[in-house]
C-alpha cells in the first residue's frame, strides 16, 4: 500500500513539473485572465493525467497477470522507457533554452468549466503520458496484493495519488502564475522544472531496475 502511495505520489509529479506546453497556457491563464481560469486549467490536466493512470492500472494488470513469468524482464524494460521519456525531456528543455517564449499559443477563455473540459482534452492528447503511466505500473505489479480487492485498492491509491500530486503541481503553476507572471514560463524556468521533473523519473527508472536484478 505504502508502494502504491509512494509510486503515484512520484508518477504524478514526475509527469506534471517539467513546463511544457499545457504548463505554460496553464500559467499564462492564470497570470492573464484569472487565477479562477487558472485552476479551471490544472484541474483540467490533473483530471486527465489520473484518467491515464487508470487506464494504465487496468491494463497493466491483466497484461502483467499474463506476463507474470517474464516481470523482471518487463522492469527492466520499462526503466528503459522511463530513462528515455527523462533524457528527451531533458534534451528538448536545453535545446529549447535559448529559444524565445512561443507568445502565439491561444489562451481559452468563457467560463472556467469550458477551460477545465478543454484542458482535459488537450492533456488527453498527449500519447507521453500514457506511456509514461504504463511503464509505472508495470514496475509495481508484481508488489501488489493477490487478491482482487487487494488489487483494486492498490489501484485505486496509486491514482488517486498520482492525481493529487499532479493536480498540487498544476494549482501550484496556477498560483505562481498570477504572482509570478512569466517567471516560471521564461526559458530558464522551464528548463529548472524540466531537470527536475525528469530527474524523478530518472530516480523511478533507477528503482525499476534496481527491482529488476533483486
Amino acid at each position: 500500500m505504502i508502494e502504491a502511495l509512494t509510486s503515484g505520489l512520484l508518477a504524478g509529479y514526475g509527469i506534471a513539473i517539467p513546463v511544457g506546453a499545457i504548463g505554460v497556457l496553464i500559467v499564462t491563464l492564470a497570470a492573464q485572465v484569472s487565477l479562477r481560469h487558472g485552476a479551471a486549467a490544472g484541474l483540467g490536466t490533473a483530471t486527465a493525467d489520473g484518467l491515464y493512470a487508470v487506464a494504465a492500472v487496468v491494463s497493466g494488470a491483466a497484461i502483467a497477470r499474463l506476463l507474470q513469468p517474464a516481470i523482471g524482464v518487463l522492469r527492466a524494460a520499462a526503466a528503459v522507457v522511463l530513462v528515455a521519456i527523462a533524457v528527451r525531456g531533458i534534451l528538448t528543455a536545453v535545446r529549447a533554452r535559448h529559444a524565445a517564449a512561443d507568445a502565439t499559443q491561444p489562451v481559452p477563455t468563457g467560463s472556467a468549466a469550458r477551460t477545465y473540459a478543454v484542458f482535459v482534452g488537450l492533456t488527453l492528447l498527449n500519447p507521453m503520458t500514457i506511456v509514461y503511466f504504463a511503464a509505472l505500473v508495470v514496475g509495481y505489479q508484481g508488489h501488489t496484493a493477490d487478491s482482487a480487492d487487494g488489487r483494486v485498492l492498490v489501484g485505486t491509491v496509486f491514482v488517486v495519488a498520482a492525481f493529487v500530486a499532479s493536480a498540487s503541481w498544476q494549482l501550484l503553476l496556477a498560483t505562481g502564475g498570477a504572482i509570478l507572471g512569466r517567471v516560471l514560463t521564461s526559458p530558464r524556468g522551464r528548463l529548472i522544472t524540466a531537470l527536475v521533473g525528469n530527474g524523478i523519473i530518472g530516480l523511478l527508472a533507477v528503482r525499476l531496475a534496481w527491482q529488476a536484478v533483486s
